[in-house]
């Protein structure tokens, strides 16, 4: 399994420049340990040789939230939700969009 862990820097809202600069850094950082460290069991060890691809960001309460971004099974999101929730991260929520039939 291929594993990658993009830390997505634009948020919803805009925090002061210094701040910001700060909370970059600490993205990218929370992304490569895991890419590297805690999603490490995923790679090998028997599982499937899909793509496992995780984007993690801000909430406006400055709190890292993560979403899966592609289809993968139940195990691995179990994993991943495991792994993010110990580490404090929260789900992240999509906003779903209705599309009716009609715009088909």
């Amino acid at each position: 399994m291929t594993v990658t862990v993009l830390a997505i820097l634009e948020t919803d809202f805009k925090p002061e420049k210094n701040l910001a600069k700060v909370m970059n850094d600490r993205l990218v950082r929370a992304a490569r340990d895991l890419q590297e460290l805690h999603f490490k069991p995923l790679s090998g060890r028997g599982f499937s040789s899909d793509d496992l691809v995780v984007y993690i960001s801000y909430n406006p309460k400055y709190k890292i939230r993560f979403r899966i971004v592609n289809d993968v099974s139940s195990d691995i999101e179990y994993f991943v939700a495991e792994c993010c929730g110990r580490l404090g991260y929260i789900l992240w929520k999509a906003n779903a969009i209705a599309v009716s039939r009609n715009e088909l």
